[in-house]
């Protein structure tokens, strides 16, 4: 598997202070994400959708390397090398800044991979992307978040992330597996559902809790989207994931980087076999 090395492209100037800071962290106990404009430049995001598109051919070619989400819809988890903005976003000063505000300074990069809802993508079922544990439904703290990044400008018929405000900390003995709320709650969520329309550039953050489910793709496009995935110390989604670096790479990384960065050091990358399968998801919305 190749090494890709890093190169940075964030527009000139960009800094965030307290203000922005705690403003995000209120965005995202209150309504369960935020976004933050013009984090990379354009051309940045173009080089990362070619490592996408590469990663997703790889992945396509063997067996367990891509989950299906629903219909003409994929998820491919990848090793940070895989694409040369890693060190860019992971160090990025609203990314750092948010993860250590909601989550301690021991927060943890546990994830790296993306999504890609294709022409003809389905709606997905609303959901969450796992259980919620007692620290967020009885304590109201996060323990996880997701920052994403697309790769296009989202525009209508391409299927939009739709979320509902506020559910972050929804608990209730009816969700299928923790994660699915039964039919009968949709009409809640659909009174409350957000459409986010990123423009390439963008960074959103979210608790992956709150219920959210992608919309049906009607444009002959793709939407790619990146998904940073970080924990606090006392969640448990690393098991989830197999994220690892070659010893070259390793020593490429700042040490901003490497302190969030806990995962086998190796001589040689080994594909990923994709374990964070969500089986209801796969069928579309029922």
């Amino acid at each position: 598997m190749k090494s890709i090395v890093p190169t940075e492209s964030r527009p000139v100037g960009f800094h965030v202070n307290d203000t922005d800071v705690a403003e995000a962290v209120q965005a995202l106990h209150t309504d369960g994400v935020v976004g933050r404009k013009a984090a990379f430049s354009r051309e940045w995001v173009q080089a990362l959708d070619e490592d996408i598109m590469a990663a997703f051919a790889e992945a396509r070619s063997r067996p367990h390397g891509a989950v299906g989400r629903g219909p003409n819809r994929w998820y491919v988890e990848i090793h940070p090398q895989a694409i040369r903005g890693f060190v860019d976003l992971a160090s990025h000063p609203w990314v750092q800044a948010v993860s250590e505000a909601v989550l301690g300074p021991d927060w943890e990069i546990v994830e790296v991979g993306f999504d890609i809802p294709f022409p003809g993508a389905m709606n997905q079922p609303w959901h969450r992307d796992f259980p919620s544990p007692p620290e967020t439904y009885r304590d109201r703290r996060l323990t996880s978040l997701a920052f994403n990044v697309t790769t296009v400008d989202t525009t209508e018929d391409m299927g939009p992330f739709e979320i509902a405000p506020g559910t972050q900390f929804d608990d209730s003995p009816d969700f299928e597996h923790g994660m699915f709320p039964p039919r009968s709650y949709y009409p809640r969520y659909e009174e409350r559902a957000v459409r986010k329309y990123p423009q390439m550039g963008d960074i959103s953050a979210r608790s992956a809790l709150t219920i959210h489910r992608g919309t049906t793709n009607h444009s002959d496009k793709l939407r790619p989207v990146l998904v940073l995935g970080v924990d606090g110390p006392d969640a448990s989604h690393a098991v989830l994931h197999d994220p690892a670096v070659t010893k070259d790479y390793w020593q490429t990384l700042p040490e901003s980087i490497r302190q969030h960065l806990h995962c086998p050091i190796v001589d040689e990358l080994v594909p990923i076999s994709q374990k964070h399968t969500i089986e209801g998801l796969v069928m579309g919305e029922a």
